[in-house]
C-alpha cells in the first residue's frame, strides 16, 4: 500500500467513525435502541481497494447503483469475508432481473409492474431449484443463497427523472406484488428531491409502511441520515460521507 492509498484507506475509516457516533446520537436523541438503524454503505463506482478498510473496520451492508458494476468486483470481497450482504439501490432492469434475484441480498428498487413480474418469475425459478436440490445456474461463482428480500422504491415527490411508484399508488403496488405475484416485501426506500426538505418525504414513507404492515424503512443519505433516523428508518444508505467524494 502507498502513502497515498494508506491516507485514503485511514481517512475512509476515521470518516466510518464520525458516522457510527452520528447515528448513535440521532437515535438515542429519537429515543430508540442502540442499534436499531443498519448502515448500508455505498460503494458504488468505488473499487475492492477503497472497500477494503472499510470491511476490516467492521461494516458488513453495502449498497451498489448497478448490476454489472457488483458483479465484476464482489464475488472476490465476499470470498475473502463471509457474511457480507448486498443491496441493488440503483434502478433495474428486467432483463437484468436474473442476475439480480442470484447476486444481490436485497433489492431495494421495486419500482414498477413490469419489474415485479420479472423477479416473480426469477424468484420461482430459484425457490424451485433450490426445492429440488439443484444449483441455480448463475454466470458467477457466488450466488445469494436465498432469494434476495425486496423493498418497494416510492417516488415521494412525484419527481418525473426519478423511479419508484408514486405516493398515491404505492398500496395498490404493494397488494399487486403480495397477492398476485406473491413477493415478500419487507421494505420501502425513498430518495426526496435534492431541493426540498426531507422530512416531510420520510414522514410520508412511514405512513406509507404503516399502513402496509411494513416495518424496514431505507430513508436518509449523507446529508440527511439523522432526520431520517429521527423520523424511523430502519436502514441509512451513506457513500461519499465515508468514502469520499466520486
Amino acid at each position: 500500500m502507498t502513502a497515498a492509498e494508506k491516507r485514503e484507506s485511514d481517512g475512509a475509516v476515521a470518516r466510518l467513525q464520525d458516522i457510527r457516533q452520528r447515528m448513535a446520537r440521532a437515535a438515542a436523541d429519537a429515543g430508540r435502541a442502540p442499534g436499531a438503524v443498519t448502515l448500508v454503505c455505498v460503494s458504488k463506482t468505488f473499487g475492492a481497494e477503497a472497500i477494503r478498510p472499510v470491511i476490516a473496520a467492521g461494516e458488513r451492508v453495502f449498497g451498489e447503483n448497478r448490476v454489472q458494476e457488483a458483479i465484476a468486483k464482489w464475488p472476490a470481497l465476499r470470498a475473502e469475508t463471509p457474511g457480507l450482504e448486498l443491496h441493488l439501490i440503483g434502478p433495474l432492469q428486467s432483463n437484468k432481473a436474473r442476475e439480480a434475484v442470484q447476486f444481490f441480498d436485497v433489492i431495494e428498487t421495486v419500482d414498477r409492474e413490469k419489474i415485479a413480474m420479472a423477479l416473480s418469475k426469477e424468484i420461482a425459478l430459484l425457490d424451485q431449484a433450490r426445492d429440488a436440490g439443484a444449483k441455480p445456474e448463475s454466470t458467477f461463482p457466488h450466488p445469494a443463497r436465498r432469494a434476495p428480500k425486496l423493498y418497494v422504491q416510492v417516488n415521494t415527490g412525484a419527481e418525473p427523472q426519478k423511479a419508484g411508484i408514486l405516493p398515491e399508488q404505492a398500496d395498490d403496488f404493494i397488494g399487486f406484488c403480495r397477492d398476485d405475484l406473491n413477493l415478500d416485501i419487507s421494505g420501502l426506500m425513498c430518495i426526496p428531491p435534492f431541493d426540498e426538505q426531507a422530512a416531510p418525504h420520510f414522514a410520508l414513507l412511514n405512513k406509507i409502511a404503516a399502513r402496509n404492515a411494513i416495518n424496514i424503512l431505507s430513508m436518509g443519505m449523507s446529508s440527511d441520515f439523522e432526520i431520517a433516523i429521527e423520523l424511523g428508518a430502519t436502514h441509512v444508505r451513506i457513500g461519499s460521507a465515508i468514502f469520499g467524494g466520486r
